[in-house]
């Protein structure tokens, strides 16, 4: 349309009168977008909610490890070798105790036996020390000899009389005696023949040699 006509239908009243033009923005507002385009990301700003893909209610501290509430291999290992330590002491302990008090419970009977022995061959020694003939017998694997009269051989070999030990010595004694003597302690009695018996090396009990 030509200026003309415009101007024709403008004064007819057909015409919408032009459109103001819009006032120029002000400096700040020209400077304002830029601004804004330069403000952090929300999630660095001050005073902004965090993303709500981010997890919530977080324990404050530092994260814990998975395995944190266990020990760890090592320690439980050195812990386990320690208590096994532990026990083998204590067992060995226990059984040097047991072996000790076993130890003194022995030496307490065996003196008691002694003490015992001791009483009941108290006077009823018949050695004679005028006796010359040599009477020998085997004792702790070796040749032993006691010294008895002519009529104390024949009996001994009989078996009338005995041999016993008391205190590193051989006693000469009855057979009741001996007998006596056995029940207390089966080592006191060392020579008890049986007539009856037979040689096993076919040497006769009162050989003197």
């Amino acid at each position: 349309m030509s200026d003309s006509l415009r101007d024709q239908l403008l004064k007819a009243g057909f015409a919408a009168p032009p459109k103001p033009e819009p006032a120029p923005r002000r400096p700040q507002e020209q400077q304002r977008p830029r601004q804004q385009s330069q403000r952090p990301p929300s999630s660095q700003r001050p005073g902004t909610r965090p993303d709500s893909r981010l997890p919530q209610n977080r324990p404050a501290g530092p994260p814990r490890h998975p395995n944190a509430s266990r020990p760890h291999a090592r320690d439980q290992a050195e812990i386990d070798l320690a208590k096994a330590y532990a026990l083998r002491d204590k067992n060995e302990r226990e059984t040097r105790e047991r072996e000790q008090r076993e130890a003194e419970q022995r030496g307490r009977e065996r003196k008691e036996r002694k003490q015992k022995l001791a009483n009941a061959l108290g006077g009823k020694a018949l050695n004679d020390a005028a006796a010359e003939i040599p009477r020998h017998f085997p004792h702790t694997n070796k040749i032993r000899r006691i010294y008895v009269t002519a009529d104390q051989l024949p009996r001994l070999n009989g078996g009338d009389l005995a041999v016993v030990q008391l205190a590193g010595r051989y006693l000469l004694v009855d057979r009741e005696t001996a007998l006596a003597a056995q029940a207390i302690d089966g080592e006191s009695l060392v020579l008890l023949c049986d007539p009856q018996a037979t040689a096993e090396d076919d040497i006769p009990p009162d050989l003197v040699w």
